[in-house]
């Protein structure tokens, strides 16, 4: 068995279970306990479980990984995420784009464009790209979250609100396999709903990370989306719903 197949597996029982100790996984899997471990350090590190001493629990849903851990998570993909969402943006256009790591990725990749207008609650969107000259970068009021460069709140909420715009580009925590988005604060996913209700078209940014992770707040619907970009091929479930919906797929 593989690695990554370990993973899926351990994942798996995690959330069937809610807690495994590494004696019985590396007995289920047939690999030593000292792979067990290595397994569960990874996946802990991926936000996908919680490691206890002695064994793997449900991630936590009140509470996300730290913002630097996040920035090294899975960051090719998120590049690679960023780069094929940014090429469905045409010049010209507006968009607003939400708080995140992906989101951030993306608006890094969008530097070649021509005559954006960009309205965004993240300062990690906003520095890179007010160095162009040609861009229009309006930031939301509301508090500075000193860990991450987020602004929330109700005065971003509010100020969101004042605009439509070509495009909502959205960072997500979490994907359940019924398709409910979630995210761990109240105040961010309030400014991210604002968003997708202003914008033509909302688009989803979300590695493979974010699946079966399970915050508690809840975000909307993947059928709220016109175009989801991931990095890996989702679950027959979510893919049938995602065509139901006629909902864009991007795999990068």
């Amino acid at each position: 068995m593989s690695a990554e197949d370990r993973h899926h597996e351990i994942t798996a029982l995690v959330r069937t279970q809610g807690y495994v100790s590494n004696e019985e996984l590396a007995q289920r899997l047939n690999v030593a306990v000292q792979t067990i471990r290595r397994d569960v350090n990874h996946l802990a590190r991926r936000g996908l479980v919680a490691r206890h001493h002695g064994g793997a629990g449900l991630a936590s849903s009140v509470e996300n990984i730290a913002y630097s851990e996040r920035q090294v998570l899975n960051r090719r993909a998120k590049e690679a995420i960023g780069h094929l969402a940014a090429r469905q943006i045409p010049d010209n256009s507006s968009l607003f784009v939400s708080i995140g790591t992906t989101t951030e990725a993306f608006a890094k990749a969008l530097r070649r464009h021509k005559a954006l207008r960009i309205i965004t609650n993240n300062l990690h969107v906003a520095t890179p790209l007010s160095a162009q000259t040609d861009f229009q970068v309006i930031v939301t009021g509301g508090q500075v979250r000193f860990y991450d460069g987020g602004i929330t709140g109700s005065t971003a909420s509010s100020f969101i609100e004042q605009y439509r715009t070509d495009f909502a580009v959205i960072g997500i925590s979490g994907i359940e396999e019924d398709g409910t988005l979630l995210d761990f604060d109240a105040d961010e996913i309030s400014v991210a709903q604002a968003m997708m209700r202003n914008a033509r078209r909302v688009y989803l940014l979300a590695d493979q990370t974010k699946f079966g992770r399970r915050p508690m707040g809840r975000l909307g619907h993947l059928s709220h989306v016109h175009g989801f970009f991931t990095d890996c091929q989702p679950s027959e479930r979510i893919s049938a719903m995602l065509r139901e919906h006629d909902v864009e797929v991007h795999i990068a």
